[in-house]
């Protein structure tokens, strides 16, 4: 690896520790959508308790900052909306890890999830473009950011044969998002 990248530095070793994870956010929307340069890369991590060591053996303090081994089983405790963060120390490329927890999106999300294959014999499991688009949207209810809006209207043109509007639809309606939902579908890049 020659220039550090976000799949090199955060995706291999869990591919590697065999951990069952979708990638997220930013990165799944360039995938999805219209490239952008994004420093962070977000993943849910479906990550027993007992596995927690492993995990943060793989990622050296030397090189990362990750979460203490008590803070992590703490958030891995957590029914709902598990997260932490592993920073690399020479970029500052950051994981924004969730955990999968018992929140449905994400259950529904990790029964769909993609592999992408990638260069050689590599390949990585992303979320599906649906629930990017949730996603997306409960980011922008949240913080006002168009950013937000500009990733779903891409998504929408760029990948609209890959969309199920009326799952999106449904989680929109389940979750309190249609105002966000008409905003993205009428958002002017």
């Amino acid at each position: 690896m020659t220039e550090p990248d976000l799949v090199g530095l955060f995706v291999a070793p869990l591919e590697t520790l065999g951990v069952d994870y979708m990638i997220t956010g930013g990165v799944a929307s360039v995938i999805y959508g219209d490239p952008r340069f994004t420093r962070d890369i977000d993943l849910v991590l479906e990550l027993r308790e007992g596995r927690a060591g492993a995990l943060l053996d793989a990622f050296s303090p030397e090189n990362f900052y990750r979460p203490p081994l008590d803070a992590l089983r703490e958030e891995i405790r957590r029914p709902r909306y598990g997260h932490f963060n592993i920073i690399h120390r020479d970029t500052a490329l950051r994981a924004d890890v969730y955990l999968l927890g018992n929140d449905p999106l994400h259950a529904w999300a990790f029964e769909r999830r993609v592999r992408i294959p990638l260069e050689e014999d590599a390949a990585i499991w992303l979320a599906p473009p649906e629930y990017v688009v949730v996603r997306k949207l409960q980011y922008y209810q949240e913080s006002g950011s168009d950013r937000h809006l500009r990733d779903v209207s891409a998504m929408l043109e760029i990948s609209r044969e890959k969309i199920d509007r009326l799952e999106v639809e449904v989680w929109t309606n389940r979750l309190g998002l249609e105002g966000a939902w008409r905003a993205a579908r009428t958002f002017d890049r």
